[in-house]
């Protein structure tokens, strides 16, 4: 741990030396700085990855310690030591902010489960800027829309694996992405400038797998009139998307093996063995495991193309993503038909929250290219979602229609999480253990937020 380092600041010297001493004992690089601005200093003159600060200082609080830190580097966390019971103080740090708050008197082990959260939330806001840096634009992992933690973690996954040689296999329901993310780990990986090849296991027969993965020689079988090129020699040297594998017939499942095994085929009716240089990343929405019970698919198969699984969740599971998509599918389909669609109404939005979205991000997109199609106006509306979905937005809600339009996403979420945490606890009578499970977030992340909605 010594790579990470933190800055102390604590104007009470006892304070300061118990926490710096308790955090080099636990292998921790430690700076310390006896007021504000001494600290704010060190910041601008040295590489600090994590401040622990005091609030009340004689010279400067922390919330100006916050401020000043930020301005020098944002991205740099700041944890905020506040006096016991001054949870509206800790509340109004965190909204202008700051990572988390710990309050006094200081419980060392709660204060490192705080640091570890830092330092691994850090990491990943770092490897992730890292990774999108080096992407092609178009595929890109900053081209995929994600507000959620879950789907953080399957890009930070997926970049961290990318220049690797290794299979990976990408798992998830039917219009989750999971192409979008086999491109984006191609574009990340050595081979970007080499070809990215698809084969669509659900759309070939089973007559013509072998030809479209191996390729054949002219006269191998009827029709054949001339030498083809499979798809395993079209993606030489690059990457090989095998969609849908679960679809591959038994028969083929064997010869395509032996090419993962040894880096080899053969073209059908063709003596040669050809050697290919080819990464393989596979991608299903099928239970292969429950395949490989029933004897539909090998084992031996299963484990050469599951080194790495990468699962993504759908979009019902991961709903702070469906904001965030929508301002992007509105902006983007506006733009493409010349509309000056540049919102979305509360009402309609609420009803797409509540939608269990069966076809995930592709049925999303879809809904919203009908609406921007179908809007009269500025904002989509009710009227211009499906009728199986508009249909379910009777209920009345105080937020203005104007809630969604295009502007700070943070603020516009911030709102939305109200509406959404209010109708939680009314359809719960209150109870927030069982609110806290209806929206996914755990009991003590909805008093927290509770305590900032009541504080505005």
């Amino acid at each position: 741990m010594n790579d990470f380092n933190i800055l102390v600041i604590d104007d009470e010297a006892a304070q300061r030396d118990a926490i710096a001493g308790f955090l080099r004992k636990k292998g921790f690089s430690l700076a310390t700085a006896a007021s504000g601005r001494e600290g704010v200093a060190h910041v601008r003159d040295h590489h600090i990855d994590l401040v622990l600060t005091d609030y009340k200082m004689p010279d400067i609080t922390g919330e100006d310690v916050l401020q000043e830190i930020h301005g020098i580097n944002p991205m740099i966390p700041v944890v905020v030591i506040t006096a016991y019971g001054s949870v509206e103080r800790a509340v109004g740090i965190m909204k202008k902010g700051a990572f988390d708050y710990v309050q006094k008197p200081v419980d060392l082990d709660e204060l490192l489960l705080t640091i570890e959260r830092a330092r691994e939330h850090a990491m990943l806001v770092s490897e992730n800027r890292l990774l999108r840096e080096q992407l092609a634009e178009r595929y890109s992992f900053s081209n995929i829309i994600s507000h959620s933690a879950e789907l953080e973690e399957v890009l930070n996954t997926a970049g961290r694996v990318a220049a690797s040689t290794a299979s990976v296999l990408v798992r998830g329901e039917s219009g989750t992405g999971k192409e979008l993310v086999a491109r984006a780990i191609h574009q990340a990986s050595p081979r970007k400038d080499k070809p990215f090849v698809v084969v669509n296991c659900a759309a070939i027969t089973e007559s013509l797998f072998e030809s479209e993965l191996f390729g054949h020689e002219k006269g191998a079988f009827t029709g054949a009139e001339r030498q083809r090129i499979g798809k395993f020699e079209q993606a030489s040297g690059g990457t090989l998307f095998i969609d849908e594998v679960g679809d591959i017939p038994l028969a083929i499942q064997v010869k395509l093996l032996r090419a993962l095994q040894f880096g080899q085929i053969e073209r059908v009716g063709g003596n040669e063995t050809l050697e290919l240089d080819v990464r393989i990343v596979a991608a299903t929405n099928r239970d292969l495991e429950e395949m490989m019970r029933s004897g539909e698919f090998r084992e031996d198969l299963f484990y050469r193309l599951n080194v790495v699984t990468i699962t993504i969740p759908p979009l019902r599971e991961r709903r702070s993503d469906v904001a965030p998509l929508v301002q992007e599918f509105t902006r983007k389909y506006a733009e493409l038909n010349g509309k000056e669609v540049d919102g979305i109404s509360a009402e309609a939005m609420d009803a797409l929250m509540r939608h269990s979205f069966p076809g995930n991000v592709r049925e999303l997109e879809n809904i919203i290219q009908r609406a921007v199609v179908m809007s009269r106006g500025q904002t989509i509306t009710t009227r211009d979602l499906p009728p199986d979905i508009g249909a379910t937005t009777e209920r009345g809600t105080t937020a203005p229609d104007s809630l969604f339009a295009l502007g700070n996403l943070n603020e516009k979420l911030e709102q939305l999480e109200k509406i959404l945490i209010e109708q939680a606890l009314e359809a719960t009578v209150g109870n927030q253990v069982k609110a806290a499970e209806l929206l996914g977030i755990s009991e003590r992340t909805l008093r927290y937020k509770l305590s900032k909605i009541r504080k505005d």
